[in-house]
């Protein structure tokens, strides 16, 4: 029995029996590496290779690379792959250590006649096909997440041809592990994979997975449900695994329910039985031998109607408190546990559990060394003395820089892993300044001072360039996490009033690139678990502490270090900016500043009550994209009505691409912005997805007009117009459904202009009103956008824009930025510009 698929040229051969992943660790002799903080790592032009090679890359290239494959598993299966639009059979995922897998796929191709095809096949790291067991083409370059692909012509006979790929890597961290198999040419040809039941049944099996989706686009209360686009024709088993990103440490929640035949609903849970945050559901249908998955993600927030304190101190006992008794299991939980006196066998537990993870020297092991670190020389007389000791080994044992031998895949490369390796090797050497620590050999005080130095030189890039990965929500509390532990732990004075000025200066960012709260602006790191939630992020809980504006999910890093910082330390900040994070007053502000080395971002951000809008200015136009998102925007209060426009990385939905479906573009559009108005102008790669898209929640909106080329928006007070160089297609099926706009084609336009119902009376209104909204391509390929009230609005080729007299030159922009009021135009000091500091800032 099989499930058949018309196969024509041009289209991938999808549908696949896998048997098991076989992983297997790839460990290495220890060395040292050398190298340093790459402000730039992500700013590769071809396909974004990482330029950056571990040791165990090297040995592994040298054992595999151009050598016949070896499989040491057979083939056994043991689930499918369905394509759900994907050209690729796609297992990529996170890998914490160097760990070399390897799994067979199998198929059939039927054929009405023996013929000679020609297929494209294609892999990250190495592979081989075989047809009707012949192997016919090996790929054996194993270059970390870089494509390799081939023609290669296969015979095929009469009838059912079977298909074999053997495909294998070493997953270092984020490892883009899959293959392909693309149909150059063939004729009347068939995909037919084997299946235990009759080939319609597992045929609806997949109709069924390919339309389904949550009930709602988010769940602050009430039964999370999904709903299906067609009813199953008979009884079908479901079952769910709920689980966190991929940095999460506690385990998957699972439930059973089934599908009965004839209903197009299941509800999963309430929304209180269910843990907060953006979660992942791999969904899995089972019709008798026949099971299939596939995975949706949706956001789950606990509200609560209890009020928001309006004293700065009481909010950090609040926040301490979530943390300890509400956050994921892990060290920051336990750092809030411990400052609350709620030490324990319970806190011991949570202590044991992280040990392993920190002294293997897992990636990311620094994000739980830190909160670590302050735990142990904060409360030492709160933890079990066995727990203790413990915790003292794998302190004296960790590998705190590059320079030290070992073989791990940690990511020293970034901004923010470098400065929680700084940090640790500070505070550890403070720590323990007598003790030897075993990889580097030194003595503690010379590994205090080896990150004291490391400190200053990162202090000073920071303070010169600030974040390398702009206004990235998860990369703030990274950052304020080492920033926080350094202003409360350091000895060096020098280096504690750096830390709170940055930490001041990070928190001044956040205010003013915030809508009521949520951050909303151009972000040099994005992934759609940052993207598409808003309350449940660790950013709304910053938001929350300093200015009183925000909510409390589950997963944290710095937010108990930032209360603490605040409760015991002695940490301000310029009570003014609370009136930007939330800003509710008549007019409107612009801001305009840059980030990153050389000023590599050159960023906007233009705010009202109703609507705020931010981009970035000139940026890599027309190059490969990595994480990077361009433009956001936030209509009216509710935290879930915000669109932003990107071109997909991938096609697969809730995948681990660099860029993602929704997380960076796969090729970086040309951006011009000039207050509410805006335009993006896409001209992907070929070889890249071939259309863009905006994440438009409907439900989550109060009016949503379609009118072909054109969308009005509206929620609240804040209206939004898009006008898009095509018909916009709304996506009416599967996970996104009501949530996606989409502009076929490698090129497209998309033109966004923002307003509000005191201005425009209705969104009809404002609809007419800007009925003539347009843009023109000049001669000197300037773009000409004809606005009712800006009037031309020309935006240049060096990515200068002009309105009437005046004139936005992002080059001109500045680190510290200039705020400016509208509509009188005057410009406004920043806080972190006043003196003295506890002057008050007025924009009423």
């Amino acid at each position: 029995m099989h499930l058949t698929t018309p196969l024509k040229t041009g289209d991938a051969i999808a549908h696949w029996q896998l048997g098991s992943v076989h992983e297997e660790r790839y460990d290495v002799p220890d060395r040292t590496m050398e190298g340093k903080m790459d402000a730039f790592f992500f700013l590769t032009k071809d396909r974004n290779f990482i330029p950056h090679q571990y040791p165990c890359r090297t040995d592994f290239i040298a054992a595999f690379r151009g050598k016949a494959p070896k499989p040491v598993t057979s083939f056994a299966p043991t689930r499918v792959w369905l394509p759900f639009g994907s050209p690729r059979v796609d297992l990529s995922g996170f890998w914490f250590r160097a760990t070399r897998v390897e799994c067979w796929a199998r198929t059939m191709v039927e054929s009405p006649s023996d013929q000679v095809a020609r297929v494209r096949f294609a892999t990250c790291g190495g592979a081989f096909l075989e047809v009707n067991g012949r192997r016919v083409h090996e790929l054996t370059r194993y270059q970390r997440n870089f494509e390799e692909n081939v023609e290669v012509e296969i015979s095929l006979q009469k009838g059912l041809n079977e298909l074999r790929v053997w495909f294998a890597d070493l997953c270092e961290r984020d490892a883009r592990y899959y293959f392909s198999l693309e149909l150059l040419s063939g004729e009347g040809l068939s995909t037919a994979m084997p299946c235990p039941v009759d080939g319609n049944r597992a045929k609806a099996i997949e109709q069924l997975l390919e339309g389904m989706r949550f009930e709602k686009p988010f769940y602050g209360g009430g039964e999370v449900a999904v709903v299906f686009d067609q009813a199953s024709d008979r009884d079908l088993g479901l079952h769910v695994e709920v689980r966190g990103d991929f940095m999460s440490t506690e385990g998957n929640a699972t439930l059973d329910r089934r599908l009965p035949a004839g209903a197009t609903r299941v509800s999963l849970a309430d929304t209180s039985e269910l843990p907060a945050d953006f979660r992942h559901f791999d969904i899995t249908l089972r019709d008798g031998d026949f099971v299939a998955t596939r995975v949706l993600g949706v956001e789950i927030c606990h509200l609560t109607d209890k009020p928001v304190p309006s004293d700065i101190q009481a909010r950090a006992q609040t926040v301490l408190d979530h943390v300890a008794e509400h956050g994921e299991r892990d060290m920051v939980a336990v750092l809030a546990r411990l400052a609350l006196g709620r030490g324990g066998p319970e806190t011991d537990h949570i202590i044991e559990s992280c040990l392993p993870i920190i002294g293997d020297c897992h990636d990311c092991a620094d994000f739980l060394l830190v909160p670590l670190l302050w735990s142990r020389i904060a409360w030492p007389e709160r933890i079990a003395p066995e727990t203790r000791a413990r915790m003292d080994d794998v302190i004296l044992r960790f590998r705190y820089w590059m320079d030290e031998p070992g073989n791990d895949v940690m990511w020293y490369f970034s901004e923010n892993h470098a400065l929680l390796f700084h940090t640790a090797c500070h505070l550890a050497g403070t720590l323990f300044p007598e003790e030897t620590f075993r990889r580097s050999g030194r003595k503690g005080k010379e590994q205090a001072e080896i990150g004291r130095q490391r400190l200053l030189e990162w202090l000073t890039h920071f303070e010169a360039c600030e974040m390398a990965e702009w206004n990235s929500a998860p990369y703030f509390p990274i950052d304020l996490k080492g920033l926080c532990a350094l202003y409360a732990l350091s000895p060096d004075k020098g280096i504690r009033e750096r830390s709170g000025a940055a930490i001041r200066r990070l928190l001044e960012i956040m205010a003013l690139s915030s809508h009521h709260g949520l951050m909303t602006a151009s972000q040099g790191r994005s992934y759609e678990h940052t993207l598409r939630p808003g309350r449940t992020l660790e950013l709304s809980g910053i938001m929350y502490l300093a200015y009183g504006k925000g909510w409390l999910g589950r997963r944290f890093h710095a937010l108990p270090q930032l209360a603490l910082c605040f409760a015991k330390h002695g940490l301000s900040i310029a009570d003014s900016l609370a009136s930007f994070a939330d800003y509710n007053g008549d007019k409107a502000y612009e801001w305009r500043y840059r980030q990153g080395e050389n000023g590599i971002a050159s960023l906007y951000h233009f705010k009202s009550k109703d609507y705020a809008l931010g981009s970035i200015a000139a940026y890599r136009w027309g190059e490969w994209g990595y994480q990077e998102t361009i433009l956001h925007l936030r209509l009216g209060n509710r935290p879930e009505s915000q669109i932003w426009i990107n071109h997909p990385g991938e096609v697969i939905h809730s995948g681990y691409g660099r860029p993602s479906y929704w997380g960076g573009c796969g090729t970086v559009p040309r951006a011009h912005q000039y207050r509410s108005l805006a335009v993006l102008d896409f001209n992907a790669h070929p070889t890249q997805p071939d259309f863009t898209h905006a994440w438009l929640p409907e439900a989550e909106m109060d009016e949503v007009i379609h009118l072909g080329d054109r969308i009005l928006v509206r929620s609240g007070d804040g209206l939004c117009l898009l006008v898009a160089s095509g018909v916009l297609k709304r996506v009416a099926t599967g996970p996104t459904a009501g949530c996606e706009i989409r502009l076929p084609g490698h090129r497209g336009r998309w033109i966004v202009r923002l307003s509000d119902l005191k201005t425009e009376g209705s969104l009809a209104a404002f609809g007419r009103r800007f009925a003539g909204l347009s843009a023109q391509d000049r001669g000197d390929n300037a773009i000409l956008l004809n606005d009712p009230d800006y009037g031309i609005v020309a935006c240049g080729p060096d990515g200068i824009v002009q309105a009437g007299s005046e004139r936005l030159d992002p080059k001109s922009w500045t680190l510290s930025g200039e705020l400016t009021l509208y509509p009188e135009g005057a410009s406004i000091a920043l806080p972190s510009q006043s003196r003295p500091q506890k002057e008050h800032l007025k924009i009423a």
